[in-house]
């Protein structure tokens, strides 16, 4: 789920990255942060995908760290989708104003 989301957003924050730099001179930029910010998720939801096909198969016995694993896994995406929603937000707000 967050790979297609992932994919999705990848060619723009590549080309924000990108605009970034040039302006500014500096290799590491927001770009960078998001798309780091997007593998820690996306390896947040891999562990409890793993969690779960461990404790469906009986190779895991601990219930309670695979719904811990679960947990982590959604509320980093949901405050990535929040940190997503802020950024659109922002960029409307952006657009709309008056040169």
């Amino acid at each position: 789920m967050v790979d297609s989301v992932k994919g999705a957003l990848s060619a723009q924050i590549d080309s924000l990255g990108k605009a970034a730099a040039g302006a500014t001179g500096d290799s590491t930029g927001f770009a960078d942060v998001l798309k780091e910010s997007i593998e820690k998720v996306n390896m947040a939801q891999t562990e409890a995908d793993q969690a779960m096909q461990g404790l469906a198969t009986g190779q895991v016995n601990n219930i309670h760290e695979t719904m811990i694993a679960i947990e982590k896994a959604n509320l980093s995406f949901n405050l990535m989708v929040q940190v997503r929603n802020k950024l659109v937000q922002a960029y409307e707000e952006i657009m709309r104003t008056q040169v």
